[in-house]
């Protein structure tokens, strides 16, 4: 029961990263799964999606984000709205880092109030003639508001295929530092694979990802995910 962005799938969420140039821009997406790190947080369902981002000439960036959320329980949390700010720097003409932190909120019953916690980040880009690699990590110390340490790590890697169409290969591991604080159905930790064909068209952006866990759980399978959204510029 975790948001588990894309994100980004980021989430991701976006999900969340930095932008290098200047401007106001709202997104909005479509997805047939909200998908977080391979788990579902929309009971295998679709998901609306909207960002809110402002990034200055200096790297320093500020947004929002929201998506509808169903975790199959009882409870009657309906949606995730998320908050951070961070800044993006070009370390050398190869090497990009961004850091930032961010809080995840959530909505609906009154208990949804208790899953609010905080998370800082930090992603790695290397460009070279193969492609763009990432190492992204994040950490929070009271994951889902459960007082947990919680960390991802994620290697990625993105090239052309042909112009215009993209293919990102990542793999994650999620791990939760107190276990009887936080687990998922028993795992102390997950691996989490990912393959996404991307692509653009009268000014879409389209995702179609392939991934699966180390996890066997409905909420957690083998799945296809699609994503269409579209970016603002202000």
């Amino acid at each position: 029961m975790k948001k588990t962005l894309l994100a980004l799938t980021f989430s991701g969420l976006a999900a969340l990263s930095g932008a290098a140039h200047a401007g106001l821009s709202a997104t909005v997406t479509g997805a047939s799964d909200y998908s977080f790190n391979g788990v579902s947080q929309t009971d295998n369902g679709p998901a609306l999606q909207a960002s809110l981002d402002y990034a200055a000439d200096n790297g320093w960036y500020l947004g929002s984000w929201a998506s509808n959320v169903d975790f199959g329980s009882a409870e009657d949390t309906w949606l995730e709205l998320d908050f951070y700010g961070g800044y993006y720097q070009q370390l050398s003409e190869r090497v990009s880092l961004d850091t930032g932190i961010a809080y995840y909120t959530y909505h609906g019953d009154d208990a949804s109030a208790d899953y609010y916690y905080p998370e800082v980040y930090a992603k790695f880009g290397y460009d070279s003639s193969l492609g763009h690699s990432e190492a992204n990590f994040w950490y929070s110390w009271d994951y889902f508001g459960m007082g947990a340490d919680h960390y991802i790590a994620m290697l990625a890697h993105s090239f052309e295929v042909a112009e215009g169409h993209t293919l990102r290969l990542s793999v994650d591991r999620s791990t939760s530092g107190n276990t009887d604080k936080w687990a998922w159905d028993t795992h102390e930790a997950y691996n989490h694979v990912r393959l996404a064909y991307m692509t653009s068209w009268s000014g879409f952006d389209f995702n179609l990802a392939a991934e699966d866990t180390s996890m066997n759980t409905d909420r957690a399978d083998a799945r296809l995910v699609l994503t269409v959204s579209r970016t603002f510029s202000f």
